[in-house]
């Protein structure tokens, strides 16, 4: 009997890491960095000032354990953000606004096919890059499916609009709270901060998404068997699934929905709103969206409480995420770990330094797939190289955010990835024939968008 290599739960591979942070604070030297104030009021490390510790303590095995309830005490801020936010889009869900929304441009622009691709890319990435939503869009697989078939296309070409669009919205990411809002907090900067520059790349990077799905979708109305999943029985359509219809009240539900939309815009950019005012705006629009729908109090709840513990695996996942930093900072070789990374880049221009941490931010995502843990796993490391190499650590999210978003389509350990492709029975590796060649040219387009910024001086 063959057997597949199957890679652990991200939690193992969290553990795992902790294990090696340990290990490695045993074998490598403790070291520091000289750290100064700056204008902004950031502590920020200084170049060229790297010494060794002579007499820092050897960690116990018992730290491994203990580091875990440290790590989620010092990032509580966050963990409750996540729990809000997912109670909070629960209740949205729940009154089948967005299942509405998203049906009635699907049905309405369903006799063109590029107009069906282009817009349906877009929805999934406007909605990712700022609500940070993912699991959600599997409901519409189904319906997606059939519209895309029924127009002489294929499930591939189906699932492109939806995963595309949803991992161009992640790399992105004009506000995602999941990622964006979580490395700018590691990285001390305002969560949000940088809009204006995020706002206007997202545009190319949707109309390469675009691009490449519709060219695919031609080829294949052209020639049915040039189709990747041709003759493959699991990969054809289902039966044709409905969505709700668009009612009165649903529209009330999305009209809400953009006015506290605006309202964070607005918070975050005019009055310096963080975790605590972003976490009230959205408990407040579960509150309103419940009225709107007229549901029970008991159900808001209910509903409320089920998204919350939806997303407490992600809050887990963060807790240890930080644990390994915090490891390695009890440690005292973090700054180590920073100075050998850094070593390579130093003395290149920062423009070739910036497209090597984007480098080092992609592979990190083969085997840490959500995007707030490995924000708390390379954070730490990548804000400080950023300030060593002359890169405004708004340039160093950047990288990050580029490197988890646009992964997310290919990486075998995105578990919404292998779940819709799943769900649509599209082998792994047909898809992969599909995606790699927009990776490439996704990943090529955010090398030069870190190459401007380094220009800009974006901050």
């Amino acid at each position: 009997m063959s057997r597949t290599l199957r890679m652990p739960h991200t939690l193992v591979l969290m553990f795992i890491m902790m294990i090696v942070a340990l290990v490695l604070t045993w074998v490598l030297p403790a070291g520091s960095f000289e750290t100064v104030t700056n204008e902004s009021g950031r502590e920020v490390v200084q170049p060229g000032t790297f010494s060794l510790i002579e007499d820092a303590d050897t960690l116990a095995p018992w730290h491994l354990f203990t580091a875990v309830p440290r790590a989620m005490a010092d990032v509580q801020g966050i963990i409750f953000f996540v729990l809000l936010i997912g109670g909070s889009l629960a209740v949205i869900r729940q009154t089948g606004a967005i299942d509405a929304f998203m049906g009635s441009v699907i049905r309405r622009f369903g006799n063109s096919a590029f107009w069906l691709i282009s817009l349906g890319v877009f929805l999934f990435a406007a909605a990712s890059a700022t609500l940070g939503m993912a699991e959600e869009y599997i409901p519409l697989a189904a319906i997606l499916i059939s519209l895309c078939v029924a127009m002489r296309m294929d499930t591939v070409a189906a699932i492109g609009i939806m995963v595309v669009g949803y991992c161009v919205g992640y790399g992105a990411a004009i506000l995602n709270p999941f990622t964006l809002f979580i490395a700018q907090d590691i990285a001390e900067l305002q969560p949000g901060s940088g809009i204006a520059y995020r706002a206007i790349i997202f545009w190319p990077f949707l109309a390469i998404g675009i691009h490449h799905v519709w060219a695919y979708a031609r080829k294949v109305q052209r020639d049915p068997e040039a189709s990747l999943v041709y003759g493959i029985e699991s990969a054809q359509p289902p039966e044709q699934t409905e969505l709700p219809a668009m009612t009165g009240r649903r529209k009330a539900v999305l009209a809400a929905t953009a006015l506290a939309l605006a309202v964070l815009v607005y918070g975050i950019v005019g009055h310096g709103w963080y975790l605590v005012e972003l976490g009230a705006m959205f408990i407040a629009l579960a509150v309103a969206v419940a009225l709107i729908d007229r549901m029970s109090f008991d159900d808001l709840a209910k509903t409320f409480s089920l998204g919350a513990s939806e997303l407490a695996g992600t809050a887990i996942l963060i807790g240890f995420a930080k644990s390994i930093a915090l490891i390695l900072e009890d440690g005292q070789v973090l700054h180590t770990i920073v100075h050998a990374m850094a070593s390579p880049l130093i003395g290149l221009p920062a423009e070739i330094s910036a497209v090597g941490m984007l480098g080092i931010q992609s592979v990190m995502n083969i085997f840490v797939s959500s995007g707030s843990g490995q924000a708390y796993l390379t954070m730490p490391l990548m804000a400080p190289i950023g300030d060593l190499v002359g890169i405004t650590r708004q340039v160093s999210v950047l990288a990050y955010q580029f490197g988890d978003g646009f992964m997310n389509m290919i990486v075998p350990t995105n578990p919404v990835l292998m779940g819709i492709l799943g769900l649509a029975g599209i082998p792994y590796d047909r898809w992969f024939r599909f995606v790699f060649p927009l990776i490439l040219k996704l990943l090529a387009a955010a090398a030069v968008a870190m190459v401007v910024a380094v220009q800009i001086g974006y901050t």
